[in-house]
């Protein structure tokens, strides 16, 4: 399969790199003005991988019009502005797998239902999700992981294009839930960070339980299938996201809480705010979410945020 990846940040190129690996004929773009992608043109690799020769590297917007498909991966909130863009905006009849997780936070949409809104009905959209950190994947550490689509023939199609022994292939069946639960994760690992800062790291099991359990409610209330909660997308990715070592989120988590900078992207960042108008708008308590969005936007105190949770009325588990 003829593949453009549109994104030369740590996860496209990583993924750019496994699917030269998996046989596609793969070229990696980005803006000509991007420094990421002068440096891969220039040698070749990033401080995480090494690109063989036989990928090419792209600045023209043509790259996405060429190919049987077209891989992105972007800043969730870059998403619209790209779409509508040079490298997308021509785009017709081309499989369009969106590799991020988010949700644009001015309206609370998922990231498939912007690639609707914005791009040409032609083309056929997926999403590629679950638990995975380049690091990871470099050293040959496998994970597995999920295509969903509406389309049903395009899952199975991608599902098995891009499997390996690397990385373990599933195919979705509730986009809702998928995308909403992956969205989510980044938020509770943000609260995981805030209680690695503070030392209480038991709490995280708590965290896991309550957490899938409050998101399950969430996807339910939006039509999909609450169970999407606790499989590859949401809690399936807890350990790369709360304990990792490399997830950006956590550490952005415990970086806020000690007044330290951090100047990596961490989606959940973002995904906390729409997350918040999405629990008013399905009037579904987030509990969790609403904590590290009073921490985030509100300069609630984090301890006295976290006291505020188990101030909470006492109920049954389930």
């Amino acid at each position: 399969m003829r593949i453009s990846v549109i994104g030369c940040g740590r996860w496209g190129t990583c993924i750019a790199w496994y699917l030269d690996k998996t046989g596609h004929d793969v070229t990696l773009c980005g803006r000509s003005t991007s420094k990421r992608l002068r440096q891969l043109s220039e040698t070749r690799r990033n401080e995480y991988i090494q690109l063989p020769d036989g990928i090419g590297i792209s600045s023209d917007p043509s790259c996405a019009l060429e190919v049987d498909a077209v891989v992105i991966s972007v800043g969730s909130q870059d998403l619209r502005g790209l779409l509508n863009g040079p490298f997308c905006s021509r785009m017709r009849a081309r499989k369009v797998i969106l590799c991020m997780k988010g949700l644009e936070t001015g309206t609370g949409r998922r990231l498939s239902e912007i690639a609707d809104e914005c791009l040409d009905p032609s083309n056929r959209t997926a999403v590629w999700l679950g638990p995975g950190h380049v690091q990871d994947l470099s050293e040959g550490i496998p994970a597995c992981m999920v295509i969903d689509s509406r389309d049903e023939a395009l899952k199975k199609e991608l599902a098995e294009a891009f499997s390996s022994r690397l990385i373990r292939m599933y195919t979705g069946n509730d986009l809702i839930g998928n995308e909403i639960g992956a969205a989510a994760k980044n938020v509770v690992g943000i609260a995981a960070g805030f209680l690695d800062a503070l030392g209480w790291h038991s709490l995280k099991g708590a965290l896991m339980a309550r957490g899938a359990r409050e998101i399950s409610r969430l996807i339910s209330a939006m039509g999909g299938n609450e169970i999407s909660a606790y499989g590859l997308c949401h809690l399936g990715d807890y350990e790369a996201t709360l304990f990792s070592p490399h997830s950006n989120n956590r550490r952005f988590g415990e970086a806020y809480v000690r007044g330290e900078s951090f100047n990596k992207l961490a989606e959940g960042y973002s995904t906390a705010l729409a997350l918040n108008g999405l629990s008013a708008r399905y009037d579904v308590s987030l509990p969790i979410c609403g904590a590290v969005y009073s921490v985030l936007y509100g300069s609630a105190d984090v301890r006295e945020t976290i006291d505020s949770l188990f101030d909470r009325r006492l109920r049954s588990e389930f």
